[in-house]
């Protein structure tokens, strides 16, 4: 496993208690779990999508990741209908692994609140979260 220092957190992204990521674009909010929740889980095997058009309230569990070691929930990290899934992560979850900022984002939100996004946190703070959990 990675140490802190060696993770990928992007400062372009917000990130959430439960590691997951959010992205805004363009008033989207895209989705997906960072470097450490997939280092963590280890090789993803399969990913559990939800449906486009669900409305879903931040901190609500919207699919499960399957990895050779656990299955572990993902959680909205803003409110809002999901407007698109990644359909290439049910051929190739290890997207998730490879790309988890790019190929491998899970879903894109239209959020409820657009300013809702900024209550997640900034690298930095996730970091010292992160710090704390050792």
């Amino acid at each position: 496993m990675k140490e802190i220092e060696e993770l990928f957190l992007p400062d372009n992204v917000r990130y959430a208690e439960t590691h997951e990521w959010a992205r805004d674009d363009d008033g989207n909010v895209t989705v997906g779990i960072n470097d450490y929740a997939q280092d963590q889980l280890g090789d993803i095997v399969f990913v559990e999508l939800p449906e486009v058009g669900a409305t879903l309230d931040k901190g609500e569990e919207f699919g499960t990741l399957e990895s050779v070691k656990a299955v572990s929930e993902i959680y909205m990290p803003v409110s809002g209908e999901i407007t698109a899934i990644n359909e290439a992560l049910e051929e190739a979850p290890e997207l998730v692994n490879q790309e988890p900022y790019n190929r491998g984002w899970i879903i894109e939100v239209k959020p409820d609140d657009p300013d809702e996004i900024n209550t997640l946190m900034d690298n930095n703070e996730y970091i010292e979260t992160l710090k704390g959990d050792e």
